[in-house]
């Protein structure tokens, strides 16, 4: 297996994360130093989801992202363009509807979901205006956006580290867990590519989003993007 190229072809990157499915979670407990985990509960803190909420989970994998919202008994959707990180979820987690899905062509009607939210996904979709729009055409009107994905530390020491980190440590910790660490050098060089927080709220802000804001997590190592549909 090789690694996707940053022109972002979908069916280069779904062949990719079909390649590291079984092993996805794990992988990404250990490159991030078990701040996934972390992460994953402030996204649900920023969800806010309740009994009676319809929420679409986004570049959901193996639906283990839509576990928190589920257990707050709102109804969600987890959705995915990767066959096999589906099929896996669905070893897990039979019970929730998993949904094969392009974020630029999303196979939902308008105004369906009281929150969409895509966590670490935003940055592999070809195209990010696109996926946006489609994003705020299945929201509810009063509906929102929650986007966590990672963006760059804002203490200047800390974020040459980091990547130095992303390039250079990162694949080799990867091939502890997974044999082909590819895919990560994939990871590093989409993260270092991907905009910085302000240029991300802009590109929601285009796409019809209001009042967007973001807060960093981690330093700015990743940042929660949300915005609102009027």
């Amino acid at each position: 297996m090789t690694r996707a190229s940053l022109d972002k072809q979908p069916h280069e990157v779904a062949s990719m994360f079909d390649g590291i499915a079984a092993k996805y979670d794990l992988t990404n407990d250990v490159i991030s130093l078990g701040q996934a985990r972390l992460w994953r509960k402030e996204v649900a803190k920023a969800v806010g989801a309740r009994p009676g909420h319809v929420v679409l989970d986004l570049a959901a994998g193996t639906a283990t992202s839509s576990l928190p919202f589920a257990a707050t008994g709102a109804y969600v959707v987890p959705c995915d363009f990767s066959l096999g990180m589906l099929m896996e979820g669905k070893k897990k987690h039979s019970w929730l509807p998993l949904t094969a899905g392009d974020a630029t062509k999303l196979p939902f009607g308008d105004d369906v979901f009281d929150t969409v939210t895509i966590s670490f996904g935003l940055r592999n979709v070809q195209d990010t205006d696109a996926a946006l729009r489609e994003l705020y055409r299945v929201t509810k009107p009063g509906g929102q956006v929650v986007i966590c994905e990672f963006s760059q530390p804002t203490w200047g020491p800390f974020r040459t580290v980091y990547m130095e980190y992303l390039m250079r440590a990162l694949p080799p910790v990867a091939r502890t867990v997974v044999s082909d660490p590819e895919p990560y050098v994939y990871l590093a060089e989409s993260i270092r590519e991907w905009p910085d927080q302000p240029a991300l709220a802009a590109l929601l802000q285009k796409a019809g989003w209001s009042g967007v804001a973001w807060r960093n997590l981690s330093g700015g190592i990743v940042a929660l993007h949300r915005g609102f549909k009027d």
